[in-house]
């Protein structure tokens, strides 16, 4: 009971929490769901400042073109981002890169705020780039500081913490983008702007926590602002027992020069985890889930619901992403995190080859057409229950310190690439073969389910060091 009491959650702890995740993720995810809302008055936006400039009437494929920029610049800002998080991690550390990143927040919120009544849409391009690159930070940078400051038997739950706050701040850009709230002609500057809100919380929170203990002592060799930094976060003096092991990883890593990115691809025990890393990325963004969540609407619309009540039940999946991912934070320590992979994508694939049954009867068959609905509901859930939150923080739970800055920059950059070709891959996909593109989705979930099951090791409540010789002992077999 007491190394329970001294390991556990304590105020501290969801303190730290709180200040990292609810100021980073929830740009990740406000500005990924922000866009959706306010489509048609932007375009009609874009369309009156091209006719004012030219003098003619402005082509719709021309308007279509620049909206896709808007939507599309947001994922190379991220690849971007996600690249650079190597090099802001060792550099000014977990916590100090994540208080700078708030900068690029305050950039972008003065561009996409001034686009209006400067008559530029190409600030608006500029505003979604710049919170881009912050995202792509972010998503590094948070997920590597919740692993470091978690005790062994909380770290799952905690790193699901980044995708939670990523579904509810979804969830929050699809209210405020109501036409009743934010989303109308006069009041979507502000829609966008509402963006800086977590990024002052998070600038007056984070410098009351500690920098990563982990950081401090294998990164910098500070001993002491590590002890003082990690019993803050434990709520107790009694902390000799993690020290101890953060010294003995200290020990190991001296006689080991720090990890670059050649080194990763080169040396078998790196190479492996890597592969393990980008492939579990690939398989997030490739499931479907963006494309079901961006189709849900319409097969609302095709079960007969209104357009209106077809939004409010496409919010309602929101819902249910943010209530599920709730319960992966308990399941994660409990079932581990292999078993929830495979449990997700398993049911996806599933789900998908029935959905796409039911999408071709849809308009026929009222039963086909509400288990539709039934099926997207379910997809959300089982995506949310592993493969939402599991990849992000696995890639810390994989590496040493020595190398987890370079391979969380891999594995993120691939994870914004494969976010980006979905993005502008999907629609054209969906004119060409109509619900028949959910069978390429199919066929990826199967074969990211099989990879699973051969190749991802359980990680529950194993440390650092069992990880790495894990992986030794597999690339010397």
């Amino acid at each position: 009971m007491p190394y329970l009491r001294r390991a556990g959650l304590n105020g501290h702890l969801a303190f730290a929490i709180a200040a990292a995740a609810l100021g980073s993720s929830f740009q990740h995810g406000y500005n990924t769901g922000v866009v959706n809302a306010p489509q048609e008055l932007i375009e009609h936006w874009i369309t009156e400042i091209k006719t004012n400039r030219t003098g003619v009437p402005t082509d719709i494929s021309e308007v279509k073109m620049i909206w896709s920029i808007v939507v599309s610049i947001f994922c190379v800002g991220g690849m971007i981002g996600g690249s650079l998080v190597g090099t802001v991690a060792d550099r000014f550390g977990r916590k100090g890169g994540l208080l700078l990143n708030n900068i690029l927040v305050i950039l972008a919120v003065i561009f996409e705020g001034c686009a209006k009544a400067a008559a530029s849409f190409e600030m608006i391009i500029v505003g979604r780039f710049l919170i881009g690159i912050n995202s792509g930070l972010n998503a590094g940078l948070a997920p590597m500081y919740l692993a470091e400051i978690s005790p062994a038997h909380l770290r799952g739950a905690v790193g699901t913490v980044y995708q939670l706050v990523i579904t509810i701040s979804i969830l929050v850009a699809q209210i405020l983008g109501l036409e009743q709230l934010l989303g109308t002609d006069s009041q979507w500057p502000l829609l966008l702007c509402l963006t800086i809100v977590p990024a002052i919380f998070q600038i007056f929170t984070l410098p009351m926590c500690p920098e990563s203990p982990k950081y401090l002592l294998l990164s910098k060799g500070k001993d002491m602002a590590a002890q003082r930094g990690l019993s803050w976060l434990r709520g107790t003096i009694e902390v000799h027992d993690e020290m101890e092991e953060m010294r003995s990883e200290y020990e190991s890593m001296k006689l080991i020069p720090r990890v670059t990115l050649k080194e990763l691809f080169f040396n078998s025990a790196l190479r492996i985890p890597l592969i393990i890393c980008v492939m579990v990325m690939l398989a997030q963004q490739f499931s479907g889930i963006n494309a079901v969540m961006f189709y849900s609407t319409e097969i609302f619309i095709t079960a007969k619901l209104a357009k209106d009540s077809a939004k409010l039940a496409t919010m309602g999946v929101g819902a249910m992403n943010v209530v599920m991912t709730l319960v992966s934070l308990v399941l994660v320590e409990k079932a581990g995190r292999k078993t929830l992979l495979l449990v997700g994508f398993i049911g996806m694939f599933i789900d998908t080859i029935m959905l796409v049954f039911c999408l071709n009867f849809a308009k026929s068959s009222n039963t086909a057409a509400y288990l539709s609905i039934v099926l997207v509901i379910m997809f959300v859930v089982l995506f949310a229950v592993g493969p939402g939150s599991i990849p992000w923080f696995l890639v810390s739970e994989l590496f040493s310190q020595s190398a987890k800055p370079a391979a969380t920059s891999v594995a993120i950059a691939v994870n914004w690439i494969a976010n980006f070709i979905v993005t502008i891959g999907f629609l054209p996909l969906q004119i060409a073969l109509g619900a028949y593109v959910f069978v390429i989705f199919a066929v990826l979930q199967g074969l990211f389910a099989l990879f699973i099951y051969k190749k991802v090791p359980e990680t529950k409540n194993k440390t650092m060091e069992e990880i790495s010789s894990m992986f030794r002992q597999i690339s010397y077999q």
